[in-house]
């Protein structure tokens, strides 16, 4: 997994309450356990017409926030049901920290388990910074992870995190590679059972 310590880049304001995880990623698209080429499906029945086309006043549609790395949204966002593929779409098209006032459980824990930032801040503070994405000619936010910081133009804004959960982010560590970092404590455990307890071993 990608270590998140630092991001810098267009911040695109999406205020919609309840964004589900089949808004993000239509269930046709879920057949593949590949994490890349689901970009060009993110939010697809609302980035496209019935015939493929763009929908022009659909945000990530509009030229300046066609490289949107940072993605500022309303609360729920993430709902409905559990598919991985939802973060896993949102960072193939190069959105790697969501700012919303609350998420839905399950893609919380799935943006921490694919190295992307969800960020909870207060209803206002969202709005304050959706309204100052839009009217920006180029909204650069800035993400410091490290000292929990959004930085843009003059303010600054901090955001709580989860120790246990930032410390996974900045050093890049899924359940997996959490697990790895144990590898000599399993060898000590599995070398003592296979002593006393051979049979588990055939």
């Amino acid at each position: 997994m990608n270590k998140f310590t630092f991001l810098s880049g267009v911040a695109a304001p999406l205020l919609m309450v309840n964004i589900d995880t089949d808004m993000i990623i239509p269930k046709q698209h879920l057949k593949t356990i590949q994490r890349t080429g689901l970009g060009k499906f993110l939010f697809e029945e609302m980035r496209f017409d019935s015939t493929g086309r763009p929908i022009d006043n659909f945000v990530l549609n509009k030229k300046k926030y066609s490289d949107a790395k940072i993605l500022i949204t309303g609360s729920n966002f993430g709902c409905g049901s559990s598919r991985e593929h939802a973060p896993w779409a949102l960072l193939d098209f190069g959105v790697s920290c969501i700012i919303a006032p609350s998420f839905a459980d399950i893609f919380y824990n799935n943006c921490f388990q694919n190295g992307m930032l969800p960020i909870v801040l207060n209803e206002e503070t969202v709005e304050h910074l959706a309204d100052s994405a839009e009217s920006d000619v180029k909204p650069i936010f800035t993400i410091d992870l490290n000292k929990q910081t959004i930085d843009y133009r003059n303010e600054t804004i901090t955001f709580v995190i989860d120790a246990e959960r930032k410390y996974r982010l900045l050093n890049g560590l899924d359940n997996i590679g959490l697990t790895e970092k144990k590898d000599r404590d399993i060898e000590n455990f599995e070398s003592k059972q296979k002593l006393t307890q051979p049979w588990l071993y055939g």
